[in-house]
């Protein structure tokens, strides 16, 4: 859909926000990659509390973006604020920490296959622990593992908690990596197509099981999606990249599948 087509059905190319209520703020990001123009000068803010929905075709540079907002990818240009830290001036020792507040949940579970989902969990806790007892089940102290616990409760996984990973379904796996996020007490949570490895029904549930936890512990999200239904459903707002650039920014109430097709053309 071309900018004018989306003036015509009046909806925004970007959402004003108040600087107080920002969690993200984005401004003139650019990247480049094997010689390609991956992010090309990207305007985004991200508001507390809400849930973000990026969107766009393959090589859009989604999953870029969300690397170069803790610096997991180094930006070539632009400004970026996150949780009120100046992400660019920042150097290796506060880059950790910033790190230690930011929850992810990405397509590939990352988990340990052969120790078990309660141990996965109890892992969270390295954001802000360090040494052995964060490292195994057996070593934690007992009140890690309550924790643990309860964050696997808050997933429905507590009857699994000591089967090792690779024993679990896909669906089963993508909750443990969404309660060691948990652990973690994160402040801001960025998801990078946490369901795509999934099948439908598992995803559908796992998304909606995802999202419903944000937004009762009011943690900003921002997670990326091919999935239209998961943007338009389970987002405040959508912002669609293309070629590097934001195309669209607007509420997700405001907008419908149909709008977001011509993305992916």
């Amino acid at each position: 859909m071309s900018a004018a087509a989306a003036e015509r059905r009046d909806i925004p190319v970007a959402v004003a926000c108040e600087p107080a209520t920002v969690d993200l703020a984005a401004k003139g990001l650019a990247k480049s990659l094997g010689g390609r123009r991956i992010l090309d000068g990207v305007d985004l803010h991200v508001r507390r509390g809400q849930a973000v929905a990026l969107i766009g075709p393959n090589g859009a540079g989604k999953s870029t973006l969300l690397r170069c907002c803790l610096r997991l990818v180094e930006p070539e240009a632009g400004s970026l604020s996150l949780l009120d830290q100046d992400v660019m001036a920042l150097r290796a020792a506060g880059l950790r920490r910033l790190r230690a507040r930011v929850g992810f949940v990405f397509q590939r579970h990352n988990l340990v296959p052969r120790l078990s989902a309660l141990t996965n969990v109890i892992h969270g806790a390295q954001a802000r622990r360090a040494g052995p007892r964060v490292w195994l089940q057996g070593l934690a102290h007992a009140s890690v593992r309550e924790e643990a616990m309860h964050c696997l409760e808050r997933v429905g996984l507590c009857h699994v908690a000591r089967q090792r990973v690779d024993s679990l379904s896909g669906g089963q796996s993508q909750r443990v990596a969404i309660a060691r996020a948990l652990m973690q007490r994160p402040d801001f949570v960025i998801a990078d197509e946490p369901v795509a490895s999934l099948d439908p029904a598992a995803g559908e549930e796992v998304m909606e099981l995802f999202v419903d936890l944000m937004r009762r512990q009011r943690t900003t999200l921002l997670y990326t999606s091919h999935n239209l239904h998961h943007a338009l459903a389970y987002a405040d707002r959508l912002v669609a990249l293309r070629a590097g650039k934001i195309a669209l920014d607007a509420p997700a109430n405001a907008i419908d599948a149909a709008d977001l097709r011509g993305f992916y053309a």
